[in-house]
Formats: C-alpha cells, sequence, structure tokens
C-alpha cells in the first residue's frame, strides 16, 4: 500500500475529512508531510476531537524506534477501539508490551506510544496487511462517526 492509496481508501468513506499540513498553511513543521483523518461531514477541522486515523513520514519526539527516518518508511495509525487492539494484540491497551519492535514492516502492532489508548499502527503496510489495515480504518471511522452522532445527539 501507497501513502496515497491509504488516503483514497479512507477519504472515500462517508465524512471522512483529510488534512494533510505544509508550509503557509500555520501548521508545525514536524507535521508537514503527514495526514490527519477526521470525521467531519461539515467538511471542517472538528473542535476537540482527534483524527481516527493519521499517516506519519518521520520520527515524532519520543518515538526514535519506528525508524521512520528510512527512506520511504511512513506509518499508518489507527484509533481501533478496545476491542479491535484486544484482537489484533491479545492484550488490553493498558497492559505494557515489552518486546515489541516498533520498527517492524508490514505488521500490525501496537502504537508505540499510543497503544495505552487502543491505537493500532502498521509502519509500510504491505500485501500482508493490506486487508487488515482497510479494516481497521473502516472500524476506526465509524468509532468516530459514533461518537460524532452522540455528542450531535447531546447538544440538540
Amino acid at each position: 500500500m501507497t501513502i496515497e492509496e491509504i488516503i483514497d481508501f479512507a477519504e472515500g468513506l462517508d465524512g471522512a475529512l483529510a488534512i494533510r499540513p505544509g508550509p503557509g498553511d500555520g501548521s508545525p513543521e514536524i507535521s508537514w508531510g503527514d495526514t490527519f483523518f477526521f470525521y467531519s461531514p461539515e467538511g471542517v477541522i472538528p473542535k476537540a476531537t482527534q483524527p481516527f486515523t493519521t499517516i506519519v513520514t518521520k520520527n515524532q519526539p519520543g518515538d526514535e524506534r519506528s525508524r521512520l527516518d528510512r527512506p520511504d518508511a511512513f506509518r499508518v495509525n489507527m484509533a481501533a477501539g478496545k476491542e479491535s487492539f484486544i484482537n489484533w494484540t491479545g492484550h488490553a491497551p493498558r497492559e505494557p508490551v515489552i518486546d515489541d519492535d516498533p520498527s517492524v514492516t508490514d505488521a500490525v502492532i501496537a502504537h508505540p506510544v499510543y497503544g495505552s489508548v487502543a491505537w493500532l499502527a502498521v509502519v509500510n503496510p504491505g500485501q500482508r496487511t493490506d486487508a487488515a489495515v482497510r479494516e481497521l480504518i473502516r472500524n476506526a471511522h465509524h468509532l468516530a462517526r459514533s461518537r460524532y452522532e452522540r455528542r450531535a445527539g447531546s447538544t440538540s
């Protein structure tokens, strides 16, 4: 899977909004080249809401072990929810993992920083994880839409 294939897939989901920060848009430089997906049927970045999926193209502070500084390396991250997280990792999000290698490619792993809040990640998704990444993005989108609808219902 390429970054563009992931972007095309996620943008095709109902109400999905892709944000691609870059020079001149007021975003921090560390985010340039990355992509953030929100559930937003209005087409504007929602306030006080986390993205449901992100694509990062470089090491982030505190996450150098993912080795995203390798040529053409990137990682897709999905807010999987507790159930999917347990299904993929075999443990609850807050349970510590000792020997996980966050630089492994084409494998679904607990996110090296946000695994404790049920995020999953795949560095350079390929043939082994293509279907899983699509399923996890769909699920993350569904969870984000459900949160949006709950919030919208509570304000009406």
